[in-house]
């Protein structure tokens, strides 16, 4: 009968406070740097977690011969191009790129840059979206090199984990 009290009384606590009791996501920054991503991200009990599936570049040239590096354009373009879709996507589940927790980014090689992945293009669009006074939440994130995506002409890929809020 004492454990039915108590979970009445925590019920009736959360109900009275509006559930001020639960924890925020806590997004802690990589020490004595300004990288822009975290460290580390909390996500407290309770908290929706979305999976958002990978996302690939638009077309940016329609003119370009088909899935070519051309009709996409270079890193950070297509950078930013996915991140609007994933905008988009996020938006259509009532989620914003605040709520993003976890960032997982896959970079072809630039044939340009000597078949290296182009790591300051990425930074140049992912700045854009991310640690702007606008939206400072940073998630966290992994960039790969990788040999290639699902179209010769992507040069980019990236996958998100939201945190309803």
């Amino acid at each position: 009968m004492k454990a039915r009290t108590g979970a009445a009384l925590v019920a009736a606590l959360m109900a009275m406070t509006g559930g001020a009791m639960a924890q925020d996501v806590v997004r802690h920054k990589i020490p004595n740097s300004d990288f822009p991503i975290s460290q580390a991200v909390e996500v407290p009990a309770g908290k929706t977690t979305v999976y958002v599936s990978g996302a690939v570049p638009s077309v940016v040239d329609e003119k370009a011969e088909k899935g070519s590096l051309a009709a996409y354009g270079d890193t950070k373009t297509q950078t930013v191009s996915v991140l609007k879709s994933i905008e988009k996507t996020l938006a259509g589940l009532d989620l914003k790129m605040g709520d993003v927790v976890k960032m997982q980014v896959f970079l072809v090689g630039d044939p340009s840059k000597g078949g290296k992945m182009d790591f300051g293009g990425f930074m140049e669009g992912y700045t854009q979206f991310f640690g702007t006074k606008e939206q400072p939440n940073l998630p966290t994130r992994s960039v790969f090199q990788v040999a290639g995506l699902a179209a010769p002409g992507f040069l980019v890929e990236i996958e998100v984990t939201a945190v309803r809020p």
